[in-house]
Parts: C-alpha cells; sequence; structure tokens
C-alpha cells in the first residue's frame, strides 16, 4: 500500500496524533510468527503478568485492553456498585472526554469536582464523599489522572494523602495513567511509590508508542470484583490478545516506557523556555509545564494562523487558552520551527 498521508508532518494536537514506535512495530512483527492460543492464554500476555508483577508486587493482575475509556470504564465498573459514584475532577477525561462511558455504559454516576489545576485534594474528598443515604449517590471510588489533564503532576506524597483519606472514608482509590509514563519519567520516582495506597490503575501504552493497548492493572485484587466478566461484556477483551500484550511488553521492556515520556517532558519544556527565551509579545503561560502539555494564551487571531503551520487545539475560547502537546517522537527541530512561525506571527 502507498503511503495515505504526509511522513514528515508533525503537529502538537495530541500525543495521540505520533506513530507507533519502531521497537513496538518489532514486537507485533514477532508475536505474528505462528499460532498461538487465544483470548490471553498466551506467552507474550504471562509475560505481561510477569513484568507488573515485578513492578507492584506480586498480588497485581493485568488485563490487556484495546483503549484507554476501556480501561477507565472496566476499571470503575469492577469497583463500584450500581448505586455507586466516582468523585474526580471536572476536567477529567472520564468526565469530559469518554462520551458518557463511564455512564452510560458502566452504570455509576461521576461526581465532579471543579478545580483549576485538575486535582484533587484530600479536603476536596472529605467535602464530596457524602452521605450514605438511599437518596443520594454513594460514592464508592476517588479517581484522578496522573499526569492531570492540564499536565500538572501529583506529587507521590499528595497521592498518598489522597488515598490515605480515601480508604479512611471507606473510598477506593483509581488511577487514570493515560499519561503514568511522563508522570513517572517527570517524578523520577519507582512507579510502585507513585502509586502507594492506589488500588487500580489504567495503564497508557498508545500515548507512549503503542499502536493502540492499554491494561487494566489491579494492585488490590479485594477493590474489583467480576473484572474477568466485564473485560467481555464491555467489548475489551482482544481474541488475539498477544499483539496488545506484545506492544506493552514491548513498552516495559529496558524502560522504553519511561524513555518515551522522557523525550516528550523534555521537548514540552524546551518548548516553554524557547518562548519564554524569546520574550514573544502576547504569549502568556495558564499551567506549570510538568509533563508534556504546554498551556498557553495568543494574541488574537494568532491560534488560527499558527495552525496553518502546525495543528493544535484551542483549550478554552473564551480565554484564548490553547494546548500544546508533545510526543515520544518530537524533535528539537520540531520545536524550533514552531517557535519560530510563532514568534514570527505574534511580532
Amino acid at each position: 500500500m502507498e503511503p495515505l498521508h504526509d511522513a514528515a508532518r508533525r503537529t502538537f494536537a495530541s500525543d495521540n496524533y505520533a506513530g507507533a514506535h519502531p521497537e513496538v512495530i518489532e514486537a507485533v512483527r514477532i508475536a505474528n510468527l505462528g499460532h498461538v492460543s487465544s483470548y490471553g492464554d498466551d506467552p507474550y500476555t504471562a509475560e505481561l503478568q510477569r513484568r507488573f508483577a515485578e513492578l507492584l508486587g506480586d498480588e497485581t493482575e493485568v488485563y490487556p485492553v484495546w483503549n484507554g475509556t476501556g480501561a477507565n470504564v472496566l476499571a470503575l465498573q469492577s469497583m463500584v456498585s450500581r448505586w455507586g459514584g466516582v468523585i474526580t475532577p471536572a476536567l477529567a477525561h472520564v468526565n469530559t472526554d469518554e462520551g458518557g462511558a463511564p455512564e452510560k455504559v458502566g452504570g455509576l454516576k461521576i461526581v465532579p469536582v471543579d478545580v483549576p489545576d485538575a486535582k484533587l485534594t484530600p479536603d476536596l474528598v472529605r467535602r464530596h464523599a457524602g452521605s450514605r443515604g438511599v437518596h443520594t449517590i454513594v460514592p464508592e471510588v476517588v479517581s484522578i489522572t496522573q499526569s492531570t489533564e492540564m499536565g500538572t503532576l501529583y506529587s507521590v506524597e499528595e497521592i498518598g494523602e489522597i488515598a490515605e483519606v480515601a480508604h479512611e472514608l471507606g473510598l477506593a482509590v483509581h488511577v487514570d495513567g493515560a499519561r503514568i509514563a511522563n508522570a513517572v519519567a517527570a517524578l523520577g520516582r519507582p512507579l510502585r511509590e507513585i502509586l502507594s495506597g492506589v488500588d487500580v490503575l489504567s495503564f497508557g501504552g498508545t500515548k507512549i508508542g503503542a499502536m493502540g493497548a492499554e491494561a487494566v492493572v489491579v494492585l488490590n485484587p479485594g477493590a474489583v470484583t467480576g473484572i474477568d466478566f466485564l473485560r467481555k461484556s464491555t467489548m475489551q477483551l482482544a481474541s488475539k490478545m498477544r499483539f496488545v500484550s506484545a506492544q506493552l511488553v514491548a513498552l516495559l521492556e529496558d524502560d522504553l516506557w519511561i524513555r518515551a515520556g522522557a523525550q516528550a517532558n523534555a521537548m514540552a519544556a524546551r518548548l516553554r523556555k524557547d518562548i519564554e527565551g524569546r520574550g514573544i509579545p502576547g504569549v502568556g503561560f495558564t499551567q506549570a509545564t510538568e509533563a508534556n502539555g504546554v498551556f498557553a494564551t495568543l494574541p488574537p487571531g494568532v491560534a488560527d494562523r499558527l495552525r496553518e503551520h502546525v495543528m493544535f487545539y484551542d483549550w478554552n475560547d473564551a480565554t484564548g487558552e490553547v494546548r500544546w502537546l508533545t510526543s515520544w517522537d518530537t524533535e528539537p527541530a520540531d520545536i524550533d520551527r514552531f517557535v519560530g512561525a510563532l514568534d514570527r506571527l505574534c511580532r
């Protein structure tokens, strides 16, 4: 087949725009040889289980799935009763960007909390835990995103404090880790430390070099119920699971996932530093740049003209805020071209 796209194109729209890492492609090629048992009864899924057990402990259970929405729905559905709710930031992906799937498919209620940096605190968890009466939603899970939708990070201590309060209140803790690799790379701490007190993780692979591979990682098996059956009924049980698992094994091999996250983070830091260094008029920043997201405001009309050169998305039309995301394959030359175009347009 001939290419149907411009292979030289680079964007700052989403890390989903980036292709698959060559090492992931090679892993799929190897997994493709011959016949292998289906539905997870294969050596690649077994190897994935072994690797996560090494990272997080022997009790860890891993359930590969197709995509991030599926991972979050499966995780939360397995943690929440039919009458239960999930406390999460209003900006969380599970509340704003999954087409209502947690509620429509998972049959649970999202309890959104307004926070400007997309980060919950122990006090906010206490405030929204609510009553346990029959007339109200019964919160059963706290869900946080690491790194957050605003490109910010929870420290190891912050997650530990949230988990402590949640467990004190009888709530389980879920982490949406679509960009967990970026968080681990930025914090420089082992995954086990970052997830101290967390019951279930949605592990993201697609944004850091997988073709389409995520996993629900259960650190506390007592926090989930019926997850094997729910994976099938939510259409996340892959028949040829070896291909999903092989992608994730490749990412875990020699910490490729962390190296990929570190590259994206470094390019975001460079993007912001270069803009600040040039003193480009009219450009401001609205959030700390802690992972691979840069949130900025631009002079009127600049965003649309800049998008003629490089694709990215508006974040808040009312304030002129935009979002720039770097990827595992972003290079310094991509930053230089983008910043140069921005500088010319703003002057």
